[in-house]
């Protein structure tokens, strides 16, 4: 069973303190920052993400989907909001797979409840990014760590010979 991560972006924006400071100056580096943050998120809790924006304002637009580093990025089409985008989007992934849908819309929390999807709020999600961050520099200074203690114990030609060979790799 696949898992998903549904985000109400501009929501999520403006519901997470660190990227509304960013949203006041720049909107567009504002999703770019949520972009990034969510591919650390992803990569290391193994979920699809899926970040919607609302486009629905924007006149002729058609919906827009691109991959960025293996999220999915939509902008719903003129007269569709992303709160209507994710209910379709997460009823047709709950019937075969585990969903979840951030966003601090109560109503959005509701319907999506109501469609077989779970939610978590901005608030939590912002928490579980700074958790899985932590792990990420734990697991990061650990593999520095053993790195240079084993450099400390090899002789230097032998680490110049297994170096070469890793670059070989």
């Amino acid at each position: 069973m696949k898992e998903y991560l549904i985000i109400d972006g501009y929501n999520v924006i403006n519901g997470w303190p660190q990227l509304r400071e960013v949203c006041n100056d720049d909107l567009d580096e504002a999703r770019n920052k949520l972009i990034e943050m969510m591919m650390e998120y992803q990569s290391f809790r193994g979920v699809h993400i899926i970040i919607v924006f609302d486009a629905h304002l924007v006149k002729k637009s058609r919906e827009k989907r691109e991959k960025i580093k293996g999220i999915e990025v939509v902008f719903t089409k003129e007269r569709e909001t992303a709160d209507l985008y994710i209910e379709r989007k997460s009823i047709e992934l709950s019937k075969k797979n585990r969903v979840v849908v951030a966003t601090n819309d109560w109503l959005e929390q509701q319907i999506v409840l109501g469609g077989g999807a779970t939610r978590i709020s901005v608030r939590e999600l912002a928490i579980d990014f700074q958790h899985v961050k932590g792990k990420i520099n734990n697991k990061t200074q650990k593999s520095v760590k053993l790195k240079e203690e084993l450099s400390n114990r090899i002789d230097d030609t032998i680490l110049k010979k297994l170096e070469k060979f890793r670059r070989k790799l």
